[in-house]
C-alpha cells in the first residue's frame, strides 16, 4: 500500500527543523512553552529531548509527564505564513536512565542530529527524554489537515532518515 502524502509530508517536516515548541504544565496547572532542540529515534517512534534538570520544562515534566511539540516551518518573507506547515504532536515523556541501553539510544538519534552537542552529553544534570506521541494534529497547508492516532504518527516517524 502506497504512503499517504500527508505522511510523507509530516515526515519531511520532522526532518528538516530541528527546534520545537515544548508545551509543558507547572505543577499548578500552569501552561509553560519553551523551544527545545530534538531528533527522531526511528527505531523507538519518538522525539528524543536533552534537557537539562535546571530547566523549568524539566521540573514541570517530572510532575506531569503530558505535554505537546509544535514544530512549524519557517516564514520566508513575502510569503503567507497561515499557510505554513506545522504538526502538534500531544507526547508523554520517559525519562531515559543515565548509563542504560536506552539512553545509549537516545544519545545516538541525538547526536546524530546535533554532533556539536557531544559534550553536552557528558554533563550530569542532563538527561535524554523520551517524547512519545499519542497523537498529532497536522496541517500542512490550505485545506490540508488531519488528526492522527498514536500509529499514523509512528509510520511518519519510523521511516525515513533520523536526521
Amino acid at each position: 500500500m502506497a504512503e499517504h502524502s500527508l505522511t510523507r509530508a509530516l515526515r519531511e517536516l520532522l526532518s528538516r527543523r530541528r527546534t520545537a515548541a515544548l508545551g509543558t504544565l507547572d505543577p499548578d496547572g500552569v501552561p509553560f512553552v519553551s523551544m527545545v532542540p530534538f531528533a527522531i529515534d526511528t527505531r523507538a517512534a519518538c522525539v528524543v529531548i536533552h534537557i537539562s534538570a535546571l530547566a523549568a520544562h524539566s521540573r514541570h515534566l517530572r510532575s506531569s509527564p503530558r505535554a505537546t511539540l509544535l514544530v512549524c516551518d519557517a516564514e520566508l518573507d513575502g510569503e503567507p505564513v497561515h499557510a505554513l506547515a506545522r504538526v502538534t504532536l500531544s507526547v508523554n515523556a520517559t525519562w531515559a536512565e543515565p548509563g542504560s541501553d536506552d539512553a545509549q539510544q537516545c544519545r545516538s538519534a541525538y547526536l546524530a542530529r546535533f554532533p556539536e552537542a557531544e559534550p553536552m552529553t557528558a554533563l550530569g544534570d542532563f538527561r535524554f527524554v523520551r517524547l512519545v506521541p499519542s497523537g498529532a494534529r497536522q496541517v500542512a497547508g490550505f485545506g490540508a489537515a488531519r488528526s492522527l492516532d498514536a500509529t499514523e504518527v509512528a509510520k511518519a516517524l519510523s521511516a525515513g532518515d533520523s536526521a
